[in-house]
């Protein structure tokens, strides 16, 4: 900037120089532009130089704000100062790190509804000088408790307070809380925590640690570096940094968190954390402990018995010296104790590995790391084991850590179980379903021939052996739609010990002289509601399985128990199932003197087609079709062992509960009277099946019974035969499942012209599941298979009653 003095003296010079000109020139015209033309040169210098001074002053006058971000720079705490219009003046470190430099208060990036609680904070600050929340939820599931205040000499500005809620995350420790009681607690027995990143970086401390560290309890050290805080001395000693030579020594154990299942870091595979414990000397496991004298193992037990992780430590040579609770329970060993190393807890082809881990682990420096096992209680499912070798303890040690995931990995086999059945049920259903329209075909075939032949014809006894073969094979199919749950039942209130009674002199034929069987009845049994053919089944198939497990022992002489019994529902709270609701049952037991079932086949023992006999000689289907007829029938099957006093089994046990049923009994139904099939020779029937070989057996079936067929391969065809209007069908004879139009959608929109047009479905699906799918008014259903015989009398029933019904 110019000084003051020196724009006067340039006008004077001018006004010299243009009274010089005027003189030498004798012109005033010369000397007038002369002199404005200086003029406006002087001018634009003149504000050429304010325009350059006027930032200068500026930056002069502005504040320095250096001084502030260096007070404001705090451990643990974000600070953030903005102006009036919300715009950021300036920030700490650990704001920018988190939030970056162009997110100012309220506008942070957080959710919506964290947002307006934000701005709703700073207006009460602007109005109220302060005002803060206790939670925020922000990025990445962190939470912040924020605060803000209002400042500066005309209380123009908002001094916000950002400290972030720190919650520690680990395998299997939950909710773990280092500043809370639990850490408390072990900094009582002389053990202090800390949670740390896999590259040092504190996460978590409890509040022992930060008094010892930082000589403030309340200090979250979040942030700063773990071994900064600690010193080690010429013999490798752990202390902490605060507490110099006058401390106890500390023993660093390194635990890595890591998930058992992912074999990561629970936070990602980016943020490995790992649980720091410094065990203080005077807790009985100092210098003093050598190899020979085990002294103050017993009291560090104690200790660790209180975390949820399972821990173990072995000395260098790999022998157990110590384990705590949830150790036992990982592995297995809950009650007996541990083994003498921990080779024995793993399976042969693991012992090498682990025991090669543990001797490096103990001789070398101290390391920690993990290696992949399989225990022996449970060798499908590989674990991953942590090692750490443990230094400051005289002889070198190792510890062991270990999730105990036996609650999760058993909840995970019940789900996979259950989705694997599940999904084998479908697929029964559906295989049973397209088999009932091959056999539908090969019987009907078979009845139409035997019209043709006599007894005593070359053909006629191949015929029938073809015929019996296929009923055998429908008896399967049958048994397929009992364990999807898809058969027809035709339930009844009954008493069981009736049903017993009945199916009791064929099971003393199967049974043969050799196998006692025995019957007991409990009083005041309640009745079930349950279809008495497929109960029988049940029973006749357990009775079955037992036998054979008896005749598959030495001698074959046993005794197979039957027992029914009452449970009342007090009972059933009693017995802590999860399983079984709370209810009256009913209890039918069958059990035998068979030797049991290994432990291995107990989970796959009601799967389909699974048998433990020879080849040959089970089709793996009587266990399962009584698994899905109970199922089917509300009630619950369970199979266990009956062993003696020294824990050996016995014999095999399957008890099944049925609820006991509170309404009035029903009248039993009235058989169906026997309808020819020749009574309504002459009516016209539309045929409606996609199989060509079921269309046509089925085609010929009725023709032969006097039916003017007509017969369509599809839905589409058949709607269309009625809509023409040419033929006046009697009867609509139909599949159930077709491609694009099935049978339902085509009925409907038959119903829609001729609301009384009588329906027929053929299916091989149970007739229950179809009834509550269709919801189609005054339907008729006939299962696959059926014979030429059926086909006819079943059409012929529903037009009497279609005719009967038009005359009421």
């Amino acid at each position: 900037m110019q000084p003051t003095w020196l724009l006067p003296g340039l006008g004077a010079a001018l006004l010299l120089s243009a009274a010089v000109l005027y003189v030498a020139t004798a012109s005033w015209l010369v000397a007038l532009a002369f002199l404005l033309g200086a003029g406006v040169l002087l001018g634009g210098v003149v504000v050429l130089d304010r325009m350059r001074s006027e930032p200068l002053a500026e930056a002069q006058s502005a504040p320095d704000w250096t001084v502030t971000v260096a007070a404001i720079e705090r451990e643990g705490e974000a600070i953030a100062i903005t102006d009036r219009a919300n715009r950021m003046v300036c920030a700490n470190s650990l704001f920018v790190e988190h939030f970056g430099v162009g997110a100012a208060p309220p506008a942070l990036p957080f959710a919506r509804e964290a947002v307006e609680a934000v701005t709703l904070l700073a207006r009460i600050a602007w109005r109220d000088g302060a005002s803060a929340l206790d939670k925020v939820e922000g990025q990445d599931e962190s939470e912040w408790q924020i605060s803000a205040q209002r400042a500066g000499r005309g209380e123009d500005h908002l001094i916000w307070r950002l400290r972030p809620i720190v919650r520690a995350r680990g395998t299997d420790l939950g909710a773990l809380d280092l500043a809370g009681p639990f850490g408390k607690m072990l900094s009582r027995a002389g053990i202090e925590t800390a949670i740390t990143r896999a590259d040092g970086v504190i996460r978590a401390v409890s509040a022992g640690f930060a008094e010892r560290a930082a000589g403030d309890e309340r200090a979250t050290l979040m942030g700063q570096d773990f071994v900064s805080f600690l010193r080690s001395d010429e013999r490798d000693r752990i202390f902490f940094a605060r507490e110099g030579r006058g401390g106890t020594p500390q023993t660093l154990v390194d635990i890595p968190l890591v998930d058992p299942e992912t074999q990561s870091a629970p936070a990602g595979p980016d943020e490995a954390t790992s649980l720091m414990l410094l065990i203080d000397s005077g807790v009985g496991i100092g210098s003093g402990w050598d190899g020979a004298s085990h002294a103050g193992v017993a009291q560090l037990d104690a200790l660790l018995a209180q975390l949820p992780l399972g821990l173990a430590m072995t000395d260098r040579d790999g022998r157990f010296l110590f384990g705590n609770e949830a150790f036992l329970r990982s592995v297995g060993r809950e009650g007996r104790g541990l083994p003498a190393f921990p080779t024995d807890l793993v399976t042969r082809e693991d012992k090498a590995a682990l025991s090669d881990a543990v001797r490096r682990h103990g001789r070398g420096p101290s390391t920690s790391g993990d290696v992949a096992v399989r225990l022996v209680n449970s060798p499908e499912e590989p674990v991953s084991l942590g090692l750490a070798g443990v230094r400051g303890l005289g002889e070198a040690a190792v510890l062991l850590s270990l999730a105990d995931s036996s609650q999760e990995n058993q909840l995970r086999r019940q789900v996979a179980q259950a989705t694997k059945m599940q999904a084998v049920g479908q697929l029964a259903g559906g295989v049973a379903h397209d088999f009932n329209n091959v056999l539908t075909a090969i019987i009907g075939t078979c009845d139409l021939m035997l019209l043709r032949h006599i007894p005593g014809d070359s053909d006629y006894d191949d015929i029938q052996q073809i015929r019996a073969n296929s009923n055998r094979a429908a008896a399967l199919t049958r048994q397929l739609l009992a364990f999807s749950r898809q058969q027809t039942l035709r339930p009844e209130v009954i008493q069981l010990p009736d049903v017993v009674s009945e199916v009791s002199p064929l099971i003393k034929r199967l049974l043969g002289e050799k196998i006692t069987y025995y019957v007991q009845h409990d009083r005041n049994l309640g009745a079930v509601r349950a279809d008495p053919q497929q109960m029988e089944q049940v029973i006749m198939n357990l009775a079955v399985n037992a036998r054979d497990a008896i005749q598959s022992r030495g001698n074959g002489m046993g005794r197979i128990s039957l027992y029914t019994r009452t449970l009342q529902a007090r009972q059933v709270i009693q017995l802590g199932s999860e399983v079984l609701p709370a209810a009256d049952y009913t209890v039918l037991i069958v059990q035998d003197t068979g030797g049991g079932i290994a432990p291995h086949v107990l989970p796959k023992l009601f799967e389909p087609f699974f048998t433990t006999k020879e080849q040959g000689k089970g089709t793996g289907l009587g266990l399962s079709t009584a698994y899905g007829i109970v199922k089917q029938s509300g009630g619950f099957i369970f199979a266990d062992n009956v062993t003696d006093k020294t824990g050996h089994p016995t014999g095999a046990r399957f008890t099944v509960y049925f609820p006991v049923h509170r309404g009035e009994a029903p009248k039993k139904r009235e058989a169906a009277p026997l309808v020819s099939s020749d009574w309504s020779a002459g009516g016209k029937l539309l045929l409606v099946e996609d199989e060509d070989m079921v269309r046509i057996v089925a085609e010929r079936a009725l023709a032969r019974a006097g039916y003017e067929v007509t017969a369509c391969a599809n839905g589409e065809e058949g709607l269309a035969a009625i809509l023409e209007g040419s033929t006046q069908f009697d009867i609509v004879v139909s599949d159930v499942v077709m491609p694009g139009m099935d049978g339902p959608a085509m009925v409907r929109a038959i119903r829609a012209k001729l609301p009384n047009m009588p329906v027929l479905f053929m299916s091989g699906y149970a007739e229950e599941q179809l009834r509550r799918d269709i919801d189609i008014p005054d339907m008729h259903f006939i299962a696959k298979p059926f014979s030429v015989a059926s086909i006819g009398d079943k059409v012929g029933a529903v037009l009497q009653q279609a005719r009967a019904d038009e005359r009421a």
